[in-house]
């Protein structure tokens, strides 16, 4: 997947964009080839915690393993204190699993699991669901309900709520605050965005099985000096909320064969107003490129010969619907 959309394209998309020229450059100073793929068999059909908790801190046992001192000092006597991290809030709930990010106060990543089977029950109903802040996320590095009031943004959903009608608890799991990130309402979460996870949700006409992984990035910009920069907006009271510039979907669509091939789509959309008209194919990126920015990896266990280019494979356009008049009433006051 090495296609890149145009300068022109992206200067069209206004402030905000930049999503595939910034992921280009970073493919470019970068090494192109593909990581080799371990010579394992298909990744997992649920997936492993090592936790059955609803959230837990991934402890530091599990990350650092102190060494004995082999000279007149030993740094690591510090962890006798308390690791420091980063910690990773891993949540699994029946809709979705996320991981989140305590210093940006965002998941760094939610992943869903959508079928025909998932998405023709409808046991669910947005109405009964309210937006709640997560008690699993240690107060001092929690968003809040407040930090989205007037701000001017939406409460964007990562793992959408019409991917879990299949019950009002799956429904409920995804109003956590840990499966949101501020997003522009009018033209993005209202209109493009949701267009895009209608997309995915239609992918199931021709998948029976399709795995998403979403979440936001924070890319840089070139300024007038010719230097490149990360900068967002903060938003609450105190600021701790990040704003990211951008958002991923990485999708893997599984033909439902144990060892079968898998459609791999990459996306990265700016977080700014995107007209309709824009083909979706676009913001098509290669995976390394999500992996590069993000610092993480997807499908590290799939095998090249396996992996498909989901744009290749059938189809990536969206289906415009009116979503924004149905969103407006969920949106934050401003």
């Amino acid at each position: 997947m090495s296609r890149t959309p145009s300068i022109a394209l992206i200067a069209a998309l206004g402030a905000g964009g930049g999503a595939v020229v910034t992921a280009a450059a970073l493919h470019t100073f970068g090494s192109s080839k593909p990581a080799k793929a371990p010579a394992a068999a298909a990744a997992p059909s649920q997936p492993v915690l090592a936790t059955p908790s609803p959230s837990a801190a991934v402890p530091a046992s599990q990350i650092f393993a102190t060494p004995p001192p082999t000279g007149p000092v030993n740094p690591a006597g510090f962890f006798e204190y308390g690791f420091p991290g980063p910690v990773a809030d891993v949540a699994a709930r029946s809709a979705l699993v996320s991981s989140y990010d305590r210093r940006t106060r965002n998941p760094h990543w939610v992943v869903e699991h959508i079928t025909p089977a998932s998405l023709a029950m409808r046991d669910g109903d947005r109405k009964n669901s309210n937006f709640v802040e997560d008690t699993s996320i240690p107060a001092k590095f929690r968003a809040l309900l407040k930090d989205y009031f007037r701000s001017g943004y939406d409460r964007g959903h990562q793992v959408p709520a019409a991917d879990a009608k299949w019950s009002q608890q799956a429904m409920d799991d995804t109003f956590y605050l840990s499966n949101m990130c501020p997003q522009v309402g009018d033209g993005f979460n209202r209109d493009y965005w949701a267009h895009f996870e209608d997309f995915c949700r239609r992918l199931t006409s021709r998948y029976p099985s399709v795995r998403i992984a979403t979440g936001p990035l924070y890319l840089p910009k070139r300024e007038a000096d010719g230097k490149w920069y990360v900068k967002y907006e903060v938003i609450g009271n105190p600021a701790s909320v990040a704003v990211p510039t951008h958002f991923y979907k990485v999708i893997l669509a599984e033909d439902g064969r144990v060892g079968g091939p898998v459609a791999v789509g990459a996306f990265v959309l700016p977080n700014a107003r995107i007209p309709n008209d824009k083909p979706l194919t676009d913001f098509e990126v290669p995976l390394e490129v999500i992996e590069r920015a993000s610092g993480l990896e997807f499908a590290a266990k799939l095998p090249v010969e396996r992996r498909r280019r989901l744009c290749a494979d059938g189809p990536c356009t969206l289906v415009i619907k009116d979503f924004a008049d149905k969103s407006k009433s969920f949106a934050p006051r401003k």
